[in-house]
């Protein structure tokens, strides 16, 4: 079965490369452009793993986290922060919140791929 992969990002160019990417790798992506949506989305479909920005309008991305970690159908669900912010501090509030990795903008595709393979042992 193909994991599916929600993209949590408010830059349509960004979603895009995260998408070609991951879809080049075999997973199924769906998009969201802030955490509300990405909340939403979230709510409606049962997604193997989360790749989310932290800097967005409406609900940045450790809300959303904070929100999603507090559903017990989320539990589970691996989290993944994309993000240009690599402050230490922004680190361990993303871990506390439940985020289970971190990578840097601009982001290499094998990277992303990477890590996906790892978090969801496919």
């Amino acid at each position: 079965m193909t994991a599916s992969i929600l993209t949590v990002d408010d830059s349509p160019s960004l979603r895009m490369a995260i998408r070609i990417a991951l879809t080049g790798a075999g997973y199924r992506v769906t998009e969201a452009g802030d955490g509300v949506e990405g909340l939403a989305k979230a709510g409606a479909e049962k997604f193997d793993m989360i790749v989310t920005d932290l800097n967005m309008p409406n609900m940045d991305g450790l809300t959303m986290i904070r929100v999603l970690r507090a559903q017990p159908s989320q539990a589970g669900v691996p989290i993944i922060f994309l993000t240009t912010e690599s402050d230490a501090d922004m680190k361990a509030q993303a871990k506390n919140a439940g985020a289970t990795g971190w990578l840097v903008k601009p982001f290499v595709p094998d990277q992303l791929i990477k890590v996906a393979r790892k978090v969801l042992g496919r």
